[in-house]
């Protein structure tokens, strides 16, 4: 059973050098491709059934012998030897072994080219629902902070500086808005990769498997590929989804970046919760930020992935070439990154904890109210140029004073210049300056509240891609 099953050889010489199978051998993460190469295997002998080459038991005998290799791969019963080159190589012996000749026939108008292609993308197409299952989390972290702050006032920056107040609400929905733009960029990509490669062989197509169409239908695709050459030779879907990773990867980066700076000694605007946080291994009073830290670390690694594909596409011939094998290296990193980073930073969020009063205190810091007082004067004909110089005035002097605009007398508001009177006293406070900004997107209550709902009406419409997409991966494991 253990007996080596070359898939090539016939016309060479001598046997391959240690260095080339050392070297040719593909790595033991590959191993979680098996579940998908038994699926192909099993469409690929329906079609040699419908043409000819497999009688009635023959296929029957095949599909049962291919359920039972990835039962006892599954439960650790088989395992890859030292001369199986890949997955398919493997699959290949334990098929002849349990089945001698017949197990021979399954190679028949395929090559490993439309198989490697076809296995990685049935794996990213279900890792793809499984990472948008764990963004989901994420973002319901995000939606349920929000929600329980939608009067909590907080500054608002620009360029790190003091700009605007908002509610700490909004500020948690921008960062959920962005990452839920990934959801769809998954659903969009998948539309795109829903295109089967098998029947393309090595990069002609097969002169046996001639319904590649039915191949695909079977295994959830929405047809073949067009064209047999870019089947097996092309990696966009791949790189495709690595940006979509790596996006993930920069917008989380930015949510870490600012729960650092909010728990920070010098803001303490947010405290960690004990559970999502580490200590120092010499300052006993220590309590660090690691998920956040480890997390905008790993988006390099994501965004490394992504490179790592683009560079390894730029120079190849068209149709299959070896260097493609780095597909499975890039993908691997980025599934397996995410799969960690993604409970974490939902844990974390979920349990943040967020000082009000100290927020509110920082929300009219630095002048935040200066906008206020410039549409006051604009809504009452001033030219905006103009109006914005006189702000600019009065915050000059509330700095030599050192005190805030809401702080002015009239005189004082008169004194500066004689277009603010008394009434403008009324936009200069917190409440008036978010109640103000009402229009959709805006980060008055009322509006973000809106958001808030139009997010989860939106996010239900990803949760049934991601239940459906399982859905369907459990009835074709069933067959």
């Amino acid at each position: 059973m253990n007996q080596a099953t070359a898939l090539w050889g016939g016309r060479f010489r001598a046997a391959p050098d240690p260095a080339l199978t050392a070297f040719s051998r593909s790595d033991a993460s590959h191993l979680r491709l098996v579940p998908y190469d038994i699926a192909g295997s099993c469409a690929h002998a329906r079609e040699l059934h419908r043409e000819g080459i497999l009688d009635d038991r023959e296929l029957e005998r095949m599909l049962e012998t291919l359920g039972a290799i990835q039962s006892d791969i599954a439960a650790g019963r088989e395992a890859p030897s030292p001369g199986d080159e890949d997955i398919h190589t493997f699959i290949e012996r334990l098929l002849i072994s349990r089945l001698g000749d017949v197990g021979g026939k399954l190679r028949a108008g395929r090559s490993r080219n439309d198989q490697a292609a076809n296995d990685l993308k049935l794996y990213l197409r279900v890792e793809a629902r499984g990472i948008a299952a764990g963004l989901l989390q994420v973002i319901d972290a995000l939606a349920a902070q929000a929600e329980a702050h939608m009067e909590t006032a907080a500054p608002g920056f620009t360029h790190l500086q003091a700009a605007q107040p908002i509610v700490l609400g909004h500020q948690l929905l921008a960062h959920a808005q962005a990452l839920q733009r990934n959801l769809d960029r998954f659903m969009d990509w998948d539309r795109r990769s829903a295109r089967s490669p098998l029947g393309a062989a090595a990069l002609a197509g097969s002169a046996i498997a001639l319904r590649p169409d039915l191949s695909a239908a079977e295994l959830g695709y929405d047809g073949p590929c067009e064209n047999s050459i870019d089947a097996v030779g092309s990696r966009d879907h791949v790189a495709e989804f690595l940006f979509v990773t790596a996006m993930i990867g920069v917008d989380l980066s930015r949510l870490c970046e600012e729960v650092i700076y909010w728990c920070s000694q010098a803001v303490s605007w947010a405290k960690l919760d004990d559970s999502f946080a580490t200590g120092s291994s010499i300052m006993p009073q220590k309590k660090n930020p690691d998920i956040a830290e480890l997390t905008r670390g790993r988006s390099a690694r994501l965004i490394g992935s992504l490179n790592a594909m683009l560079v390894t596409q730029k120079g190849l011939p068209f149709a299959y070439n070896r260097d493609l094998i780095e597909d499975k290296r890039a993908a691997f990193e980025a599934v397996d990154t995410l799969h960690l980073v993604l409970p974490a930073m939902r844990g974390l969020v979920a349990t943040l904890r967020f000082d009000e009063a100290r927020m509110r205190r920082a929300a009219t810091d630095g002048f935040t109210l200066a906008t206020e007082m410039a549409d006051w004067l604009a809504r009452r004909g001033v030219p905006f140029s103009a109006a914005h110089e006189i702000t600019g005035r009065a915050v000059r002097y509330c700095e030599d004073k050192g005190v805030g605009l809401e702080a002015l007398s009239a005189d004082e508001f008169a004194s500066i210049d004689p277009a603010l009177d008394a009434s403008v006293a009324a936009c200069l406070s917190v409440e008036a300056a978010l109640s103000a900004r009402s229009a959709f997107g805006g980060t008055a209550p009322a509006a973000v509240r809106e958001q808030l709902h139009r997010l989860q009406a939106a996010l239900d419409v990803k949760r049934g891609w991601v239940d459906a997409g399982v859905q369907a991966l459990d009835e074709g494991n069933e067959k």
